[in-house]
Formats: C-alpha cells, structure tokens, sequence
C-alpha cells in the first residue's frame, strides 16, 4: 500500500502548493485523515517541539517589532546599504543572512527588500541579483539560526550521537557564510545590465519606474532598548543549551530542557520589552512578524504530522530501499533534502519529516550536517512569500517569473548557494567535529 498512501501524501503537499501560505498546514490535515481513516495507518507525532519554538521565538520578535526594533534594524541596513551602493549585490544577502541569523525566521527579509530594490535602481544595479541572493540568504540561514526551530531539533537528535549544539553551529555558520558569498560573487553577473533590460526599457517608457529616495526614519522610544533584550535573550540561549550539552557538561541533569529553556526566555524576553518599552500588547496579534509565525506554526503542524506519519508506517521498506543508497553515496542525502523542502515549504518541516529517519538509516552525523542547509529549497517553486515580495518590489521588472515557471531570478542563486553551503558542509565537518 506504499505507493497509494504516498500518492496521497504528495497530492496533499500538491494541494497545499496551490493554496498557499497557512494553506499548506491546512492540506496536511486533509492528507491526515485519508490516511488514518482511509489508509488506517496510526498518526505520527505532532511537531510540539518544533512548533513550541517557533511560537516562542516570534512572540519576542513581535513584542520586538511593536517596540520599534525591527525598524531600527531596518534603518541600520538602509544606512549601510546606502553608505556602500555599489556593493549592493554582496551586501544585500549579509543584511538579511545577519537578521534572519539572529531572529530564527527569513520573514524578517521582508522589511529590507523594498531597501534593496531602491538602492539598486539608483545605483543602475539590476535589482534581480542583490534581491534574488538576498532572498536565498534568508532562506538559508535558518540552518545556522540558535534560535531556529530547524537548528534546534536537529541539534537535539544528534547530541546522543556525540554532536553538540555548538558543533553544529560551528560548521553551520561558516559554510552558509562563505556559500552565500560566492554565490553573490556570481550572482553579481546574471542578466543583462539594467540599461540593456528591454523589459526594463518598456517600464521605463511607461513611467511605470520610479525611484523613492531614501526614507526617513522616526525612532521609538524603546526600539534600541528592546533589540538589546533580544540579543540578551539570544545570547541567554546560546550560553544555556552549550552549559546543558552533554558533551560540555557545564550543568549535569538540568531541570529545564533546551526546548523548554528556550521558550521560557524568549517568553520572558517578550515580558521585558512589554514593560521596559511599554508595549501595547494587544498590537502585537497584529503584527506582520507575529501574523506570519503563527501561520508557519500552522504549516509545520499539517505538513511535518504527515510526513511523520507516513515515513514511520513504512520505515522498514524506505530503510530497504535508501539504506544502502544512501551509505553508498551519503551526498544523496541533501538532493534528497532539496526536493523534499520544495515541496513542504518548510525548513522546520523538512527537518522533522526527514532527518529523523536518515538517522535511523545509518547516515552519519557529519553527513546530516553537512546536509542541513539542503533543507532551505524553498525558492525553487515560485510561490514562498518573500521571493514573490521581491518580484512586486522590483518595478524595474527584473527580478521576474519566466514562462517556464521554474526559469525565475531566484532558482539559479539558490542552487548554487546551496551546492556550496553542502560541499563547505562536508569540509568544515571534518575539520570541525
């Protein structure tokens, strides 16, 4: 019965596609029940830990962005956007790296493109290229996030394995860096120039381009404050789940779990910004940050509870037929990773559904780290939210979806950050661990 009951899981995700957004979440409910009713097959487990994360996470981030600190951080990148214009192409992708590095969530990308596309056009710079790896950035840098659901989980399931949290953020970080930047390096030449652009031209005639300026930024009152309790609350995370690691030691049996820890101190976090910057709490259900979070929550629940479901009812026949396949040739691992996240539209997702079972299949830890940034193949189909916030926002008409569906501005960029983030992925595991 694999094969119908697989049928089914890919209809789902299929469904999920074409809805969209909280969509997704929604379609894994309805693969669900024709599983478990239909199929009889007995549920997985729901993600909690994963989904505990993401709602701690961005409760902090939203109480952040009512207090005025993601504008600020926003002011901060257009300053030094524009301080360095003709760099725009590499700087673009560190800015949105940086900020996604530190949050746990690629939807802070969305204040900066706007930024991003302006500064281009001044600069005569085909917006496409800063853009379309500022996007893939974004995307990426959730696998090298200490606050990201994904990083999290995967960290937990390989500490019995002898990897610790900060050894997976070791090789994380520096291969995403040094991938994002070559592949800016090349991104840098894709295109043609802005002025050979016809399409370009056609806006152009039609006064369908225009520039903005630079905007002018009111600072709240408590905006500088509630970044440094974030960054407090991230640097509190990162000291606590190195000091309860089992190869560090620091804090032998702790009380507190790592999953649990870290949504306590985003959630007391959250607390402080509300008091010390005087938040109105009810505007953070209202925020774009909060809004979004609670809707990959939604997404990660459906699609990972599916995924879950299914590769547990049929671990014996995918350990027959990918075991050896996969100790043969343990890159196969991230191709692997790379259409299944293309599909769920979820690092988090991707990581709980997969990772779990390459595990039990006899892939090695270096390898699933290595791996890891495959997890982020979220540009590949032209529907996530921020790559198609950067085609609305590129007026030029540059950054664009081709007739083709898959020949869009950002399939290029993200294969080969990718490629490389996996191939340093390998290097710096064995250096590293």
């Amino acid at each position: 019965m694999i094969l119908p009951e697989l049928i089914v899981v890919l209809a789902a995700i299929y469904l999920g596609a074409r809805l969209g957004g909280i969509g997704i979440g929604f379609a894994g409910g309805v693969g669900m029940l024709i599983l478990t009713l239909g199929f009889q097959i007995k549920p997985g487990a729901i993600p909690f830990d994963v989904i505990e994360i993401i709602m701690g996470v961005i409760a902090a981030i939203a109480a952040m962005q009512v207090a005025g600190g993601m504008d600020y951080l926003v002011s901060l990148a257009e300053r030094l956007l524009r301080k360095h214009p003709r760099y725009i192409t590499f700087l673009a992708p560190l800015v949105t790296y940086a900020m996604t590095l530190l949050a746990g969530t690629g939807h802070t990308a969305f204040s900066t493109l706007p930024v991003i596309a302006e500064v281009a056009k001044e600069q005569g710079v085909r917006p496409s290229r800063p853009l379309s790896i500022a996007v893939v950035a974004s995307q990426i840098a959730i696998t090298a996030s200490p606050i990201s659901a994904a990083v999290v989980f995967l960290s937990g399931i390989l500490e019995p394995k002898g990897v610790s949290y900060l050894g997976l953020l070791a090789v994380a970080i520096p291969s995403t860096m040094v991938a994002i930047f070559i592949a800016a390096m090349i991104t840098n030449f894709l295109g043609k120039e802005l002025h050979e652009d016809q399409v370009y031209q056609q806006r152009l005639a039609k006064g369908e381009v225009t520039l903005r300026g630079e905007t002018v930024f009111k600072e709240k009152p408590g905006a500088k404050l509630s970044v440094l309790l974030f960054l407090i609350g991230i640097i509190a995370v990162v000291l606590y789940a190195t000091a309860i690691s089992e190869t560090v030691g620091l804090i032998q049996n702790p009380v507190l779990p790592r999953n649990e820890a870290i949504v306590i101190f985003m959630l007391t976090i959250a607390a402080l910004i509300c008091l010390s910057c005087k938040v109105d709490t009810a505007k953070i259900l209202s925020a774009s940050t909060f809004r979004s979070g609670m809707s990959a929550c939604i997404c990660v629940m459906g699609v990972a509870w599916l995924g879950d479901t299914f590769v547990k009812a049929h671990i014996n026949e995918i350990q027959d037929f990918a075991g050896s396949l996969l100790r043969d040739y343990p890159w196969m691992l991230a191709v692997i990773l790379f259409f299944a996240s293309t599909l769920l539209y979820s690092q988090a997702a991707t990581t709980k559904a997969l990772m779990p079972a390459a595990l039990l299949l006899g892939v090695s830890p270096h390898t699933a780290i290595a791996s890891f940034a495959a997890v982020s193949a979220l540009f590949v189909l032209p529907t996530y939210p921020t790559l198609l916030a950067a085609v609305e926002m590129d007026d030029t008409g540059s950054t664009r979806i081709g007739k083709f569906v898959f020949n869009h501005s950002f399939i290029v960029p993200g294969t080969l950050a990718i490629a490389l983030s996996v191939a340093f992925g390998f290097l710096f595991a064995n250096l590293f661990l």
